[in-house]
């Protein structure tokens, strides 16, 4: 038997123990952040955006960031500008986990930049609280996944602030930031997209960046903002997205998405870390059906969505594809399908398709099955097209 045994193992191809993986179909696309056309990694292309063209003429200095980094350049210029201003969260007093707050509390004082105990709903308590007199809190989540516990002071309190006071009071002053989204092995507690949430509660700006000149420009802007924003912070592009971004002190506009990619025959609609899976998928697309011209929207803002650069789109391409990250039932992508229809009916060429998570919990091993990749979003814009 052992002699068999040993027979079989020398004549039998070597097996070797691997993880679960998707097959890849790149068709010779370099697939990633890395590779991406859409960061501005030369200082004139930072201006090169209609919303940033203005500065050029006065401050033209820019600085290679990673995402994490601009990040932290938004709460220092925040911290600088406004003497109310303060950060507070798990740990951030020597930087947090991603380290988004490093040198703030050296810089600016522990008394403005402090760490709090380990309780979610407490460090929201205490953010509505000093809003509601007059601060400006900027408050961290340490991970999107627990945010639930300050669910209550989130939707019950700093959304309806304002509503239940007629007008007399509110939290304006208030921006939460959360990492959030698939990381790469994150498992069901640290990769969730929690957006769909929030946008439920009226009350609330829900706000998420694609890129480090994005980062910043939101950041300011929802800081800044006279309303409570959650600001989800895609966790996987902290390091991975790094671009020249200016200096200076600026903002990019709540409530309007970004069209990053003109295009006539579909509209394709994402954010976040979901964009670089688009701009893949429609270079697959555009070179597997020569002709095709895709038109790519970045959302920016999730609530409220910009329903007019997406209609004005969808009624010119006759075609929409949505993907996110988070599940599909009761999905962000479900309210921007529902909008276009009552839009877009007489102009719509194909049913209009998503491209989501799976309604599961987020696993680990299975995670590359449960993010929309390139080959599952390709196959919706082809879809779309050949209908």
């Amino acid at each position: 038997m052992l002699s068999l045994n040993k027979a079989i193992r020398q004549s039998a191809p070597l097996l070797r123990r691997t993880y679960a993986a998707t097959a890849q179909v790149n068709d010779g696309i370099q697939q990633g952040v890395a590779f991406s056309h859409l960061l501005k990694r030369e200082p004139e292309e930072a201006f090169r955006s209609p919303e940033l063209a203005h500065m050029s003429a006065n401050s033209s200095e820019t600085k290679k960031m990673n995402l994490f980094q601009a990040v932290n350049d938004a709460m220092s210029i925040a911290l600088t500008t406004d003497d109310k201003a303060v950060v507070f969260g798990e740990d951030v007093s020597f930087g947090g986990v991603f380290r988004a707050t490093s040198g703030l509390a050296e810089q600016f004082g522990r008394d403005r930049v402090f760490n709090t105990p380990l309780t979610e709903q407490g460090i929201a308590g205490f953010a509505v609280g000093m809003a509601s007199v007059g601060h400006t809190a900027i408050a961290e989540i340490q991970f999107a996944d627990y945010i639930f516990p300050a669910f209550d002071q989130l939707v019950n309190e700093a959304a309806k602030y304002r509503y239940r006071s007629g007008n007399q009071f509110n939290v304006g002053g208030l921006t939460i930031r959360s990492p959030s989204s698939a990381v790469g092995h994150g498992g069901h507690y640290h990769s969730q997209s929690p957006e769909a949430f929030f946008t439920h509660a009226p009350g609330l700006k829900v706000v998420t960046p694609r890129s480090p000149i994005q980062a910043k420009g939101l950041l300011l802007a929802s800081i800044r903002d006279r309303n409570p924003v959650i600001f989800f912070e895609p966790k996987i592009l902290y390091r991975a997205a790094v671009e020249e971004v200016p200096v200076a002190d600026y903002e990019l506009p709540l409530g309007k998405a970004e069209v990053i990619k003109k295009g006539k025959d579909v509209t394709i609609v994402g954010y976040g870390s979901q964009i670089y899976t688009l701009e893949n998928a429609i270079q697959l697309a555009e070179r597997k059906m020569p002709g095709l011209s895709c038109e790519l929207i970045d959302l920016r803002t999730i609530m409220p969505w910009d329903v007019d650069t997406v209609v004005e789109s969808v009624k010119k391409t006759g075609r929409l594809v949505v993907a996110h990250e988070a599940p599909k039932t009761a999905g962000v992508g479900a309210e921007i399908a529902a909008t276009v229809m009552e839009n877009c009916f007489l102009n719509l060429e194909a049913p209009i398709q998503r491209v989501c998570g799976w309604d599961t919990p987020f696993p680990l091993v299975f995670e590359k099955f449960y993010v929309p990749s390139m080959i599952r979003c390709y196959d919706a814009i082809k879809t779309a097209v050949n209908y």
